[in-house]
């Protein structure tokens, strides 16, 4: 008996302490080279870089490397010390690194994407050790995100932090795999974990995504959080690799047309930053169609510089997910083109919001006011949107295109006298997409452009029946975003009308034949921009709005108005 306790102490003695150290975060991702071409100094080859922050060694047998594509063979035997580093590659490129630094081979290395992907370490048991999920933007340089130039972690204390703690390397060779990162510096996570959004797998679960990864502890005590409309949880759990979502399973359905709110307290980082009181909408989606998601602001001619950007708007009371909208163009035959899908992860878009979409959401506040960062999205590689005239399409999950905007620079206030750098805004989501009358050009007073929230030229056409209205009783067509515009809108009893409507000056005289022989629907309107019929900017003073309407069944109707046109001063 004392001889088999005397050789189980010794075992326990001399077997190292790395065989129970893979707690979370003991071993961390800390340098990665998604895009070695070209070449700066460095071999071109992918490589990440590991270090042991923990006070033992860790033996790294049979870990792997994952992406959403699968995972690597297991790591060969070796034992990482504390505070050391190791260079994981592909066989292929083991010689070149080698001469970096102490580097190890692992076969189905995972390709790295240059624009960005997670990547995780998974220890021997599957648990995950430590994940990052990357985007180019995490460079902030622009020449060095073109290649050749590795993604450094500023902190290594501070593992759980995304591009706030994450930079190009610095070191004249691209980087510094094996050592110390060039940009090594005190980078203190002291921020609590947002709440940024939630989508629904099913009509029972509800994911809510954050904006880091969470501690697991406090993330998944179904007290942490609340649902509107009587929904109760029946489990939490947070979801790996990454541990920035949070899975909710709920013990009645998500209802269609209905939009829920999500409340969450107390919830830790890795770092133990917690967050208070903090809510989110939540819904399940549909396909939309037509009509209810259209555009609802283009610019297509940027500033020197700039990036197009297209805004869309719900019209609806249904919610949509964006990974199943697709923007697109047309090509030189008119056949739709250049198809691309706004999102590559469920992202909802509620009734009454508005999102915008740029190939880089971090250069437009340098040309516009961003009120809502967090309402303007990438799309990479969008298509393509000329700057003379071009179309916009939007289409649903099953190909239907449900808005399409055939814009012409001609639509722009004429009295701009360059249009480079100022947005389209529709007037009226409801009036129709491809009627020139229903889009203006952005306020000067809004900076040409109002990307992620209601336009500066917004004017809604609702209105009781049997009425022609004009508003406002004093314009002024400066393009500062207060009353550029007349409205007339018409809500009548009855379909079937044909409208004339004619501007005359106080003299009489006709200056604009604003509407001829249209056939009219039971609602709608027109705007006029203070021009007359040859696009020449008409003096200041009183005008008559004259409407005449009439049927098939031979009744008429006449209405008149008298509208100011002034100029406001400042």
């Amino acid at each position: 008996m004392k001889r088999t306790l005397s050789l189980l102490i010794s075992i326990l003695l001399l077997t190292p302490v790395c065989m129970w150290s893979q707690n979370r975060f003991d071993v961390i991702i800390s340098e990665l080279m998604p895009d070695p071409s070209p070449t700066v100094g460095l071999p071109a080859s992918e490589w990440i870089e590991l270090k042991n922050c923990s006070s033992q060694p860790v033996s790294l047998q049979n870990w792997r490397i994952t992406d959403a594509n699968g995972q690597s063979g297991p790591l060969p035997s070796f034992v990482l010390q504390p505070d050391s580093f190791l260079i994981i590659c592909s066989s292929s490129a083991l010689a070149a690194m080698s001469q970096s630094g102490t580097a190890i081979a692992v076969s189905s290395f995972p390709s790295l994407d240059n624009e960005g992907e997670w990547i995780a370490l998974k220890a021997p048991d599957g648990r995950v050790i430590h994940s990052v999920n990357y985007t180019s933007n995490w460079y902030g340089n622009a020449l060095k995100q073109e290649g050749g130039w590795s993604l450094e972690m500023i902190d290594t204390r501070n593992p759980c932090s995304g591009k706030s703690n994450w930079t190009a390397s610095i070191h004249p060779a691209g980087g510094s795999p094996g050592k110390k990162n060039s940009t090594e510096a005190s980078n203190p996570d002291t921020t609590a974990p947002r709440l940024l959004r939630s989508y629904s797998q099913d009509s029972v679960t509800i994911r809510l995504v954050f904006d880091e990864p969470l501690d697991s502890a406090t993330a998944v005590s179904s007290s942490q959080y609340s649902i509107s409309q009587g929904i109760t949880i029946s489990s939490v759990s947070t979801v790996t690799p990454l541990f920035q979502e949070v899975q909710l399973k709920l013990n009645s359905p998500l209802q269609h047309n209905l939009v829920y709110t999500v409340k969450a307290d107390g919830i830790s980082d890795c770092k133990g930053n917690r967050l208070t009181v903090t809510e989110t909408k939540a819904g399940r989606a549909q396909d939309p169609v037509p009509g209810q998601i259209v555009v609802n602001e283009i610019l297509f001619n940027p500033a020197p510089n700039g990036e197009d950007y297209v805004e869309i708007y719900n019209h609806s009371n249904q919610v949509a997910d964006l990974s199943r909208l697709f923007m697109g163009n047309r090509n030189s035959s008119g056949s739709v083109s250049s198809i691309k899908a706004l999102s590559s992860v469920p992202f909802y878009l509620y009734p009454g919001e508005y999102l915008a979409f740029t190939e880089s959401p971090d250069q437009l506040p340098l040309f516009f006011m961003v009120r809502f960062p967090d309402r303007v999205l990438a799309i990479t590689s969008p298509p393509s949107f000329p700057d003379e005239e071009g179309t916009v399409l939007l289409l649903n999950g099953q190909g239907v295109v449900i808005d399409e905007v055939k814009y012409n620079k001609d639509w722009h206030f004429k009295l701009i006298s360059n249009d480079e750098g100022v947005a389209l805004e529709r007037l009226d989501p409801g009036r129709a997409s491809g009627d020139p009358g229903n889009w203006h050009s952005a306020a000067t007073t809004a900076g040409y452009g109002t990307p992620g929230y209601q336009n500066s030229q917004y004017r809604s056409a609702d209105m009781g029946a049997g009425q022609i209205k004009v508003s406002p009783a004093v314009f002024s067509p400066d393009n500062d975003g207060r009353d550029d515009l007349a409205l007339i809108q018409y809500s009548l009893e009855e379909s079937g009308y044909v409208a004339n409507l004619v501007i005359f000056d106080a003299e009489g005289k006709p200056v604009k034949q604003l509407v001829r022989n249209a056939l009219l629907g039971r609602t709608g309107s027109w705007t006029w921009d203070g021009l007359d019929d040859s696009r020449r900017s008409l003096p200041l003073g009183h005008y008559i709005v004259m409407a005449e309407l009439f049927n098939l069944q031979g009744k008429k109707q006449q209405y008149k108005q008298v509208i100011v046109l002034a100029r406001r001063l400042n």
